[in-house]
């Protein structure tokens, strides 16, 4: 292979990187739900990820101006409650569906901000994936709280895009190194007051570690490295697999088999945010270190 090829395909194998460590890490954080809940392993996901963002960008080393870390903590605050939200909807419903209906958030950003006619063939497309999903009395319901813990999560995807677009002049390592401090300012008090000294246990410590660099901080890493050499168009194809990925994934590793029906959602939902990304004259695209 040519080094041509390669550089080439390297930024494209990042993405994809990022989205399959993503959601490794995310089957094995719901192991510690039987330990210290879907709380405390977010907290420990956030709060490590924090430690780890800071310890390599250093934010503190750049002046951040009154309105910037205004924009920062709105970012954060949203950015967490998507974290511990997600988790609450992992406890009662299979990964890949809630990935799927959490992309109805940064779906819903990119089809408002264009809203041309073609864009309603992509909304029918994601309307039907997450009128497949809903419990409503077709196939194996799925449980309702679960659900809209997912559509929680969804709507502060949707607003964590807008409120770091609002921040995106600073420094993408920057933004997200000291957005994460103000995610674990709001879900680190949440897991404490749920698990307690259980957060405190060694081995529950380094295995939320663990969690938090596969899940966070590599995911976060790939994706800053792809967005500097790949098209936003292209990066919002690949990362348009996550739902299926996750699904895929969370079958061999969770034991989590869904229906061709929910096989099926999933798909609509895969196509509708491809979709969205090709016709899009400025495809929005998620900012690096979008949780799931």
């Amino acid at each position: 292979m040519s080094t041509t090829r390669l550089s080439s395909l390297l930024p494209v194998l990042a993405v994809l990187g990022s989205v399959t460590s993503l959601a490794v890490g995310t089957s094995f954080a719901k192991q510690l739900f039987p330990l210290i809940g879907a709380q405390g392993t977010s907290a420990l996901r956030v709060g490590f990820s924090a430690l780890v963002l800071l310890a390599v960008f250093r934010p503190w080393r750049r002046a951040t101006s009154r309105a910037d870390a205004g924009a920062i903590l709105r970012y954060g605050i949203t950015l967490g409650a998507m974290n511990l939200l997600f988790y609450m909807a992992l406890r009662t419903i299979p990964f890949g569906i809630a990935v799927a209906i959490e992309f109805c958030g940064p779906l819903a950003v990119a089809m408002w901000s264009s809203r041309r006619p073609i864009d309603f063939v992509w909304v029918g497309c994601a309307a039907a994936g997450l009128l497949m999903l809903l419990p409503l009395g077709h196939g194996e319901p799925l449980d309702l709280v679960g659900v809209l813990y997912a559509l929680g999560a969804a709507v502060c995807w949707a607003l964590y895009i807008i409120f770091g677009k609002r921040a995106g002049h600073l420094p993408a390592g920057h933004t997200v190194s000291l957005g994460l401090c103000a995610a674990a300012l709001v879900v680190v008090p949440v897991g404490v007051a749920h698990a307690g000294m259980a957060l405190l246990d060694p081995k529950i410590l380094l295995f939320g570690l663990g969690v938090a660099v596969v899940s966070s901080s590599i995911p976060m890493w790939l994706e800053m490295a792809a967005l500097k050499r790949l098209p936003k168009e292209t990066f919002g194809i690949l990362i348009s697999m996550e739902p299926a990925v996750a699904a895929l994934l969370a079958m061999g590793l969770l034991a989590e088999h869904l229906t061709p029906l929910q096989w099926a959602a999933i798909g609509c939902t895969v196509v509708a945010s491809i979709g969205s990304t090709i016709t899009a004259k400025r495809a929005p695209v998620p900012v690096p270190g979008a949780p799931a």
